[in-house]
């Protein structure tokens, strides 16, 4: 392999590292689905396929946010949540994609 191939092939995979590192969270993050009512997180992560992604930050759900868990609908599924003070329900299948970092009240 000639010294040219050979770096453009560490390059590479050093990109494709670099881009792991930017979509993964931080070791002390946890699903939003797990937070129960009157809890709040700090959103760290989106990790959502494409259109749901793009839904969800519609909604104003983006890195930095802090959202609180209001409560859950009576079977335990849609959950409700105050996002920049506006109250909107998440199936919990959605929440489960997003990573946050607990922060107290």
């Amino acid at each position: 392999m000639s010294a040219d191939a050979e770096n453009a092939r560490n390059a590479e995979s050093r990109g494709e590292t670099e881009r792991k590192n930017e979509s993964s969270a931080p070791a002390e993050t946890e699903p939003l689905s797990l937070l129960q009512p009157g809890q709040r997180g700090k959103i760290c992560a989106i990790e959502l396929p494409g259109s749901m992604r793009g839904r969800v930050m519609e909604m104003g759900f983006t890195v930095g946010t802090v959202i609180e868990v209001v409560r859950f609908a009576p079977m335990g599924d849609p959950m409700e949540l105050k996002v920049r003070g506006a109250h909107i329900s998440l199936r919990k299948a959605e929440a489960a994609g997003i990573r946050v970092q607990r922060v107290s009240i």
